[in-house]
């Protein structure tokens, strides 16, 4: 299990290398704590005990420490004042609130790449994208949600506008593990590649409109997914 430096899980054949600024024993720690996270194996809410997870994962206390740090500043993971870690548990308007201002970004973000991107930044957009049906048709839910997360944040960023692209890259982080279980119903999994074969479209032929609208679409699909989640986690109906 690999990820990359954007807090996605890493895809087959990236670079293998630590962040800058980590050590490989950090490095595969944050790897590791971050895969338990994504799957839902460390509960919402549930306080970490440092021995339970350095056992687990098999990592000494100065790297799971710094990994910990890492993943709190991902917003992965809540760090408190002698109470440790725990993952967050977000409250349904919260996470109502995370989703209306990743769409508002990334639908202002799209606008701004159908008039700013460079053909070269398309293609490579389409080049991520073209990786990323590849991973779905090898059923690696990993390596997907690595090139899809890529593909989004490639958008956002073709957008030119630093500060649209600072913004949605601390929002998505927060939300990642609810994005990551939507690709575990089939049918929901290959209407998301659909969307994003049309989200391709709209760009290339710098459709602003067309792009806002395919996103929006989009993004209304994995609030579905998330609210559904958000719902199972707290062992109740879905609502909203």
């Amino acid at each position: 299990m690999q990820y990359d430096q954007e807090g996605g899980v890493r895809a087959e054949g990236q670079d293998e290398q630590p962040a800058a600024g980590h050590g490989r024993a950090t490095q595969a720690a944050v790897d590791a704590l971050r895969h338990l996270v994504l799957e839902g194996e460390l509960a919402p809410g549930a306080r970490l005990s440092e021995r339970a997870i350095r056992d687990r994962i098999s990592v000494s206390r100065t790297p799971l420490r710094e990994a910990l740090k890492i993943l709190a500043a991902e917003g992965l993971l809540v760090l408190e004042p002698n109470r440790g870690a725990s993952v967050p548990r977000f409250g349904l308007e919260d996470l109502r609130a995370a989703y209306e201002l990743l769409a508002a970004l990334e639908e202002k973000a799209g606008e701004l790449a159908c008039q700013r991107a460079s053909d070269a930044e398309i293609e490579a957009i389409a080049a991520l994208h073209a990786r990323m049906v590849e991973r779905h048709a090898a059923r690696d839910r990993p390596g997907y949600f690595a090139l899809n997360k890529q593909v989004h944040l490639a958008i956002v960023d073709a957008g030119g506008n630093a500060a649209i692209s600072r913004a949605y890259r601390a929002e998505s982080a927060r939300v990642d593990r609810f994005r990551y279980v939507g690709n575990r119903d089939p049918a929901a999994w290959s209407r998301a590649i659909r969307q994003h074969e049309q989200m391709l479209d709209a760009l290339r032929q710098r459709e602003p409109l067309l792009l806002r609208e395919t996103l929006a679409a989009h993004r209304r699909t994995g609030w579905e997914l998330a609210r559904a989640q958000h719902a199972a986690e707290h062992d109740a109906p879905a609502k909203g």
